[in-house]
């Protein structure tokens, strides 16, 4: 596990946005965190990373929304998903195949996605503060976090 402290929403929008070198095609990162932590800001900074042009919103009334950079971002949100069977439905990792897949509450279904995830546990601190945990799974364990990170 990685600990990273980002006393401002810009770092921890820097945080993801340098994370975002480590990601190959077919990767998957689910965010955990409570309503207003910043799964959100953390996705964008992910997607600027990608090269992403557009800003990025949260999908939870669309379930998935696609953005496209040097490689495609799919970013969903689960939190209104009742049941491991819709999740199916959205064929998310077919979807993000090509490129990186981006869960807003991912946590919640976590062994849904294989064990080649990353889990972002987004905590929030004082005023604007974050406190983000990085914990690796599969092939995530083997990547330069410090490369990136530093």
């Amino acid at each position: 596990m990685i600990e990273i402290g980002c006393p401002t929403p810009d770092d921890t929008r820097s945080l993801a946005r340098r994370l975002a070198s480590l990601i190959r095609p077919g990767d998957v990162l689910l965010l955990k965190g409570h309503l207003g932590a910043g799964k959100t800001v953390f996705a964008g900074g992910i997607a600027e990373g990608l090269g992403v042009q557009e800003q990025v919103t949260s999908p939870t009334f669309v379930l998935a929304r696609s953005y496209e950079g040097f490689m495609p971002l799919i970013h969903a949100d689960v939190y209104r998903i009742g049941s491991s069977a819709e999740i199916e439905d959205l064929d998310l990792l077919d979807e993000a195949a090509q490129g990186a897949l981006v869960v807003e509450w991912g946590d919640v279904v976590e062994q849904q996605f294989g064990e080649d995830r990353l889990l972002v546990e987004i905590i929030p601190g004082d005023d604007d503060a974050r406190h983000i945990r990085l914990i690796p799974h599969g092939s995530w364990a083997d990547r330069p976090f410090g490369e990136v990170l530093a």
